[in-house]
């Protein structure tokens, strides 16, 4: 297990796997998800170096004791702490949800520091519906008791979004997501906090505009994965992206709502292809 420790002394978590000297990949998770996420995808990469990071508040991340630092700009600047302190001068990042808007705001901060982007599932517009139901979940617990429990009540929950995936799939995305404790389980992020963070600064307009972030990415390679089911990133806001950015490769999982968990062919094939066009 690796940890650093931020300038504002955070200790933060991440994992580095991959042959020495391989081109590093930094995958960047969801809102309230961690590195585990990226376990999916991982055996298909092998040959780069995968560094996985668990944001501030996530996973074995020290939670922050001020909430409003749940936010991309402090998360982004973490992320390029951590490039510091492994003393990595440029990289691809692979970021899924909240972790795109990260990959954005770093192509428009530091565009020297990234080599290309793959967003997964994610754009500069999300969609009403997905942010309805993100603030209707960020925090609150599940009501299954076991790991077990919780995994089959995500496969009947999201049985429409992502049909066919199997009981073994939602097993893995629990485990990731929660963990037992006596009594049920418990959440694995700064639940109330992060939930607070986002009504506040949804409130107080915050959020900034993000089609700014992703104009950042005009000169970088950059790859799109989206859920053919996403109530996150739609597919006019696709077309959108890429009109403004020609180059874009753009790739849509069927049978996978928000996000596409990057194991599958689709996902892979534009991963690939991005790659291969910065070698």
């Amino acid at each position: 297990m690796s940890f650093f420790t931020t300038s504002d002394g955070k200790r933060l978590f991440y994992t580095d796997t991959g042959p020495e000297g391989a081109r590093p990949i930094l995958c960047l998770a969801g809102l309230t998800r961690n590195s585990d996420d990226f376990s999916f995808v991982a055996p298909h990469l092998t040959d780069y170096r995968l560094i996985a990071l668990d944001t501030r508040g996530r996973g074995q991340s020290e939670y922050d004791p001020d909430y409003m630092n749940y936010n991309v700009i402090r998360e982004s600047h973490d992320a390029i702490e951590l490039l510091d302190h492994l003393d990595l001068d440029r990289v691809t990042v692979l970021g899924t949800s909240r972790g795109g808007l990260i990959a954005m705001a770093l192509a428009a901060s530091h565009p020297e520091r990234l080599r290309a982007v793959v967003l997964n599932d994610i754009g500069p517009v999300v969609g009403a519906a997905g942010i309805a139901r993100i603030m209707n979940y960020v925090g609150k617990k599940p009501k299954a008791k076991t790991l077990e429990q919780a995994a089959v009540d995500m496969k009947a929950a999201l049985e429409h979004e992502f049909p066919g995936v199997p009981l073994e799939v939602w097993r893995r995305q629990a485990a990731f997501q929660y963990q037992e404790v006596p009594g049920g389980l418990e959440l694995r992020y700064d639940g109330a906090a992060l939930h607070k963070a986002l009504l506040e600064q949804g409130a107080t307009g915050a959020t900034p505009d993000m089609w700014i972030f992703f104009e950042a990415l005009a000169k970088l390679p950059l790859a799109v994965i989206r859920g053919a089911n996403s109530d996150i990133l739609s597919h006019d806001t696709l077309e959108e992206m890429r009109r403004r950015h020609p180059g874009l490769i753009a790739a849509e999982v069927a049978d996978r709502g928000h996000p596409p968990f990057l194991d599958e062919p689709e996902a892979l094939a534009a991963i690939r292809a991005l790659l291969e066009q910065t070698e």
